[in-house]
């Protein structure tokens, strides 16, 4: 079989969805990656994967550009006849859908991760009107969804996407707990909350330092509030290099670029925060349960999913830096409640969200779509 993946940038791919391409690889089906090349596609090729470059703009607004854009795809489906497509994020969600339009024997998947920054924050402008017009228009045919929580699922409900479609409810991208071992923290000199994601003001990063310096007088001796990840020129949501800087404080508030393997960070770490004001399922959190860190995130869609309030962290109101600031108080002076709430984000991220699993579902998935076994086919 012939599986091909359509995604927006490489380094998505590969940090999202490698593991689950390599399981198809290595059950003998030729994996695609149509997607843009930011120097890792010799990477992906010396792993028996076969990379195909198309320039992803995810801001463009050139309709010339974009209307090129979906024919190059289709170019691309046409030439490697996929049995399957898996397309990933809203953007190949959509063109990669149109694309295919007319070809019957071509199956598609379309991941749901979020449907990104034109649907968050209340707002509901001319760009999220023509958004829907064009997913109303791509999903006139037969398509398949996965989602990564109930709230998207009701979402496209509500939309109408769903009347004639099958969909499942696959918890994320899945983390290789081998790869995240648990650690206990080290409990021994300065505290450490981890914020992990891009500087985007919807994820509650001005939200993060807000609550940090609520906290300064009381904790700025003995914790670093760390914030690790990169200003996104490419998102509106994203906060300026001159605002990030505002923030900083020398030894309590402190800024990282992001590195590409964050198990250190998390092993350093004592929380791990994210007030999100919504995700898909983010695989920050993910990364930091199975570690075994206690998470304090935003009771939303998609961060709900990582949290059970009490259990193994603490949900609160999205941007309500009041509430943040004291759950996070709450965690830093009680070591005990930190420790415990870490050992049960382990074993809840290994019950629901382990990479075995993923990949499990979603070849269970494949399978029932394609109508043939695919771990048969070997």
């Amino acid at each position: 079989m012939r599986i091909m993946f359509i995604v927006n940038v490489d380094n998505f791919f590969i940090s999202h969805r490698l593991n689950l391409a390599l399981k198809i690889k290595n059950c003998g089906h030729e994996v695609y990656i149509l997607t843009k090349d930011t120097g890792r596609f010799n990477m992906l090729r010396d792993l028996g994967l076969i990379p195909l470059n198309i320039n992803f703009d995810r801001s463009g607004t050139n309709l010339l550009k974009e209307l090129n854009l979906i024919r190059r795809i289709r170019r691309s489906i046409l030439k490697f006849q996929p049995d399957l497509i898996h397309n990933v994020t809203i953007k190949p969600v959509i063109y990669g859908t149109i694309a295919a339009r007319g070809l019957s024997t071509v199956k598609i998947v379309n991941a749901i991760s979020g449907l990104g920054y034109n649907f968050i924050d209340g707002r509901a402008g001319f760009t999220q009107k023509i958004i829907l017009k064009l997913m109303k228009f791509a999903f006139k045919r037969k398509v398949n969804f996965i989602f990564q929580n109930p709230d998207d699922l009701s979402l496209f409900k509500y939309f109408g996407f769903l009347i004639d479609n099958d969909y499942r409810i696959i918890k994320g991208a899945g983390v290789d707990e081998n790869l995240f071992p648990y650690n206990d923290p080290s409990l021994n000199g300065k505290l450490t909350v981890l914020f992990l994601g891009r500087l985007l003001k919807d994820k509650g990063i001005v939200e993060y330092f807000e609550a940090a310096k609520k906290l300064q007088d009381e904790w700025v001796n003995k914790v670093n509030f760390v914030a690790m990840g990169d200003v996104d020129f490419e998102n509106p949501a994203s906060i300026s290099i001159k605002e990030l800087n505002s923030f900083l404080v020398p030894d309590y508030i402190i800024w990282r670029r992001f590195e590409e393997n964050v198990v250190d960070s998390l092993i350093e770490s004592d929380i791990v925060c994210l007030p999100s004001y919504r995700e898909g399922l983010p695989k920050s959190l993910i990364e930091a349960m199975a570690v075994g860190r206690p998470i304090i995130t935003t009771d939303v869609p998609g961060c709900r999913e990582c949290v059970e309030n009490g259990y193994n962290g603490f949900l609160v109101p999205s941007k309500d830096i009041n509430s943040l600031s004291i759950q996070l108080s709450n965690l830093l002076k009680n070591d005990k409640l930190r420790l415990s709430m870490g050992v049960n984000s382990r074993q809840k991220m290994i019950n629901e969200l382990s990479l075995s699993q993923v990949i499990r579902e979603t070849f269970d998935f494949y399978s029932f779509i394609l109508g043939v076994d695919l771990d048969q086919r070997i």
